[in-house]
């Protein structure tokens, strides 16, 4: 069992599991599912969550099924997407994709049938959850769940393919932050807020700077497929310069919220995440190393690592802060 809790630990840090460790069944789906970015995902819901904290309609039970809800969508997502990848065929063993990580099919962790149906499996999981939380909040709750179905099916399906299009970026700040936290609010009270909508933005924002340094990474390998991603439309400078605007936008606007009294004082606890983003930006104002540092796992990809960095801490502490505010609440 020790071991095994290792082999997943790897995974989810690394989205790779070494070698020298034999698979095991759980591992192998938290490969197939790229569970290592999963984690934004739970973020979006406690936050969702924890604003509804104060709420007297309040409940948990509903909270529990949209989280299990959203996990859920988000590994249907990521299997969906390397599936028609795959099909499309952008996804090979000479494209990034299938070198910073296992391909679920590529590397032979499962087939295409297999993948299709781990897909329909968790769609139905997800449509059971549906049911259940549109029967106890109305049709709102199945409005948010298909604009968010919408979006990551287009992402890469056709006819739309968002993401080729330079609509994937935009797409993902919408999913995770007005629909994700949105949606978890009022799963959560039954009742949606406009406040909840603008302060679900920060944490989008800082989701989609880990998207956007992901297809900076990839910028050579998507222009020569054709594959227009935001990065590719506006240029590896540009695109550069505003990750960085957005990360330092994220900081920002939770300070803004702060002081207008829609977050708590303790929402604050967020900028111990400073440091790291200081670091990040260094990181993003120099090129990219030739080759992977000792000990590297996910090359050749290498911004979107730092942006996940600073997501995970800042997004970690943003969710410790609203706990706190939940417990003992202090607006200005």
């Amino acid at each position: 069992m020790a071991s095994a809790l290792q082999n997943w630990g790897e995974i989810i840090r690394t989205q790779n599991l070494s070698s020298d460790k034999a698979m095991d069944t759980v591992s192998r789906w938290l490969l197939i599912t790229r569970a290592s970015v999963i984690p934004m995902t739970v973020i979006s819901a406690l936050i969702g969550g924890l604003l509804a904290a104060p709420a007297p309609t309040a409940h948990w039970l509903y909270f529990a099924l949209a989280l299990i809800g959203l996990v859920a969508a988000h590994a249907a997502n990521n299997m969906i997407n390397d599936y028609f990848d795959l099909e499309g065929g952008v996804d090979s063993a000479e494209y990034v994709r299938a070198q910073y990580a296992p391909h679920p099919v590529l590397s032979g962790l499962t087939t295409k049938k297999g993948l299709l149906l781990a897909i329909a499996a968790v769609n139905v999981l997800d449509l059971a959850i549906l049911l259940i939380l549109t029967e106890a909040r109305g049709w709102p709750v199945a409005a948010f769940a298909l604009m968010g179905l919408f979006i990551s099916v287009f992402y890469v399906a056709p006819p739309l393919k968002l993401k080729h299009r330079g609509m994937g970026e935009p797409g993902v700040l919408i999913v995770w932050g007005p629909l994700m936290i949105g949606g978890t609010y009022y799963v959560t009270t039954g009742v949606l807020e406009p406040w909840v909508l603008v302060a679900s933005l920060p944490y989008a924002i800082l989701v989609t700077t880990v998207l956007m340094g992901k297809h900076i990474d990839k910028f050579e390998a998507d222009s020569a497929k054709g594959i227009h991603t935001l990065p590719v439309i506006l240029g590896r400078e540009r695109a550069t310069f505003l990750t960085q605007e957005l990360m330092v936008a994220y900081f920002v606007l939770v300070l803004c919220l702060v002081l207008l009294g829609t977050l708590g004082v303790w929402a604050l606890l967020t900028f111990l995440a400073v440091p790291s983003l200081w670091k990040t930006l260094r990181v993003y104002s120099r090129p990219r190393p030739e080759s992977a540092p000792p000990g590297y796992p996910i090359w050749p990809l290498w911004y979107v690592a730092w942006a996940f960095r600073v997501t995970r801490a800042a997004g970690g502490l943003l969710v410790l802060g609203l706990l706190v505010d939940a417990i003992w609440p202090i607006h200005l």
